[in-house]
């Protein structure tokens, strides 16, 4: 399952260095370096750590999904807490909510030293696939 996930998981991940280690339908788990990922104060860019929970909370969204829908994002809301300079950073995705046609999930950002960087709010839509 995670070969799969990592071989699709589509170039803007693949250019942020996202590895992908756990996905199951209650938990997304991926690593993304802060190195190469930096703004111009050589901080972790706060893009990027959206762009990596929307990857996961949309992929633990696809993993909720009926085989007759797909899971599209529909809003996303953070919150920075502390910036990055080096190392990787590692996120995890829960499920808040799991219905018949939305799914919300909540994603953590952590650095190296377990510290809270952001907070990351997704919701996705579960439309028929056209």
């Amino acid at each position: 399952m995670i070969d799969e996930l990592q071989a699709g998981m589509g170039e803007l991940n693949e250019k942020l260095g996202v590895v992908f280690v756990e996905a199951t339908p209650e938990r997304v788990v991926a690593t993304m370096p802060v190195e190469g990922n930096r703004q111009p104060y050589g901080l972790l860019h706060g893009g990027a750590s959206v762009a990596l929970a929307e990857s996961l909370g949309s992929t633990l969204a696809a993993l909720n999904c009926p085989p007759d829908r797909i899971a599209v994002g529909i809003e996303i809301n953070a919150t920075h807490h502390r910036s990055a300079l080096s190392g990787l950073v590692t996120a995890v995705s829960t499920p808040l909510n799991v219905g018949r046609t939305l799914v919300t999930s909540e994603t953590v950002v952590r650095d190296d030293q377990d510290r809270r960087v952001c907070t990351v709010r997704l919701t996705c839509m579960l439309r028929e696939n056209r």
